[in-house]
C-alpha cells in the first residue's frame, strides 16, 4: 500500500464519521430539546464537541502527510499525535460539563418526563455509532494511525454513552425522572475514561515510547536472518504519525568492505519494509562483531 492509498483510507474514514456525526448531533439536540431529556441533549452536546475533534484530526492528517523537509527531517507525522491530545482535552471538557449539569439538576430535583422521540434517538445513536467504531477501528489498525484511532475511540465512546443514555431516558420515560440525569452523570464518567486513554496513547507517541515487544522481536528476527548479520546489538523505534522509525545497530564482520556491508543493510531495510508497511524509515549503524565496544550516548 503506497502513501497516497493510506492517506485516502484515512480521509474516507474520518469524512464518513464527520458527516454522520453531523446528522446525529442535529438529531440528538433536537430530540433532547423537544423530547425533554437532559441525557439525550447532553449526548447531542457531546457530538457537537466531536465536530471540533474530528476537524482537528482532519487538519492533522493534512499536515502529517507532508513529506520530510530540511526543518522536519523525520516528517510531520507527530501532528497526528498532537491532534489526538487536542481530541482528548475536548473529550475531558465535554465530560466535565455534562457531569456538572447532571449533579446540579439532581441537587435541585428538577426532573422532567422525556418523550418517546428521545428514547428512539438514543437507540439509533447506539446502532450507528457502534457500526462507525467497527469500521474506523479496522482502518486505524490497518494504517496504525493515531489520529484515526482517536476518532475510532470517540465513536466507541459515543456508542457506550448512548447506551447509558438509553437506560436513563427509558427509565425516566416510564416515570423515574431522576434516571435521566443519573445517566447523564454516568455518561460523563465514560467520556472521561475515553479521554484519558486517548491522551495516554498520544502522549506515549510524543514521548517516543517503544512499540510492542512483538514488533521488536519480529524486526530483530528479520535482521538476524539476513546473511552477513551476526547479531542485532540494539533496536529502538519511535512513532511518527502512521509510520514507525526504526533504529538498528548490527554486529557484522569487520573485514567486510563498505560496499558489502551497505548491500547487506539495504537487504535488511528492504525486508523490514516488505514485512511492515507502517515502517517509514530504518536507520542502521554497523559495529564490528569481534570486539567489545561501548556506545557513545549522552541521553
Amino acid at each position: 500500500m503506497d502513501r497516497y492509498e493510506r492517506f485516502g483510507m484515512a480521509d474516507r474514514a474520518i469524512a464518513i464519521g464527520f458527516w454522520i456525526n453531523a446528522v446525529l448531533m442535529t438529531m440528538k439536540l433536537s430530540a433532547g430539546h423537544f423530547g425533554h431529556s437532559d441525557a439525550v441533549f447532553a449526548d447531542g452536546m457531546e457530538s457537537a464537541a466531536d465536530f471540533v475533534a474530528i476537524l482537528a484530526s482532519m487538519i492533522a492528517l493534512k499536515i502529517g502527510r507532508r513529506p520530510l523537509d530540511d526543518d522536519h527531517p523525520y516528517g510531520h507525522g507527530k501532528a497526528e499525535s498532537i491532534a489526538a491530545i487536542l481530541v482528548s482535552l475536548i473529550i475531558f471538557a465535554t465530560g466535565g460539563g455534562i457531569l456538572f449539569n447532571a449533579v446540579t439538576t439532581i441537587m435541585d430535583k428538577d426532573y422532567g418526563t422525556p418523550q418517546l422521540i428521545a428514547v428512539l434517538a438514543a437507540l439509533a445513536t447506539i446502532v450507528i455509532k457502534e457500526a462507525l467504531f467497527r469500521y474506523t477501528r479496522k482502518v486505524s489498525k490497518k494504517l496504525q494511525s493515531p489520529a484515526v484511532e482517536a476518532i475510532a475511540r470517540d465513536h466507541r465512546k459515543d456508542a457506550l454513552t448512548s447506551l447509558v443514555t438509553l437506560v436513563g431516558v427509558g427509565g425516566a420515560y416510564f416515570g423515574m425522572g431522576v434516571m435521566d440525569h443519573l445517566a447523564a452523570g454516568l455518561t460523563s464518567l465514560f467520556i472521561g475514561r475515553i479521554g484519558w486513554e486517548t491522551f495516554r496513547n498520544a502522549a506515549n507517541d510524543l514521548m517516543d515510547v517503544q512499540p510492542p515487544k512483538e514488533l521488536i522481536t519480529a524486526v530483530t528476527a528479520i535482521a538476524e536472518g539476513v546473511h552477513g548479520v551476526e547479531h542485532v546489538h540494539e533496536i529502538r523505534s519511535r512513532r511518527s504519525g502512521q509510520y514507525l522509525i526504526v533504529d538498528l545497530k548490527l554486529d557484522m564482520d569487520p573485514e567486510m568492505t563498505v560496499k558489502q556491508s551497505h548491500g547487506i543493510t539495504a537487504d535488511v531495510k528492504r525486508l523490514i519494509f516488505e514485512r511492515f508497511p507502517n515502517v517509514g524509515d530504518v536507520m542502521i549503524h554497523i559495529n564490528p562483531h569481534d570486539e567489545e565496544h561501548e556506545d557513545l550516548v549522552r541521553l
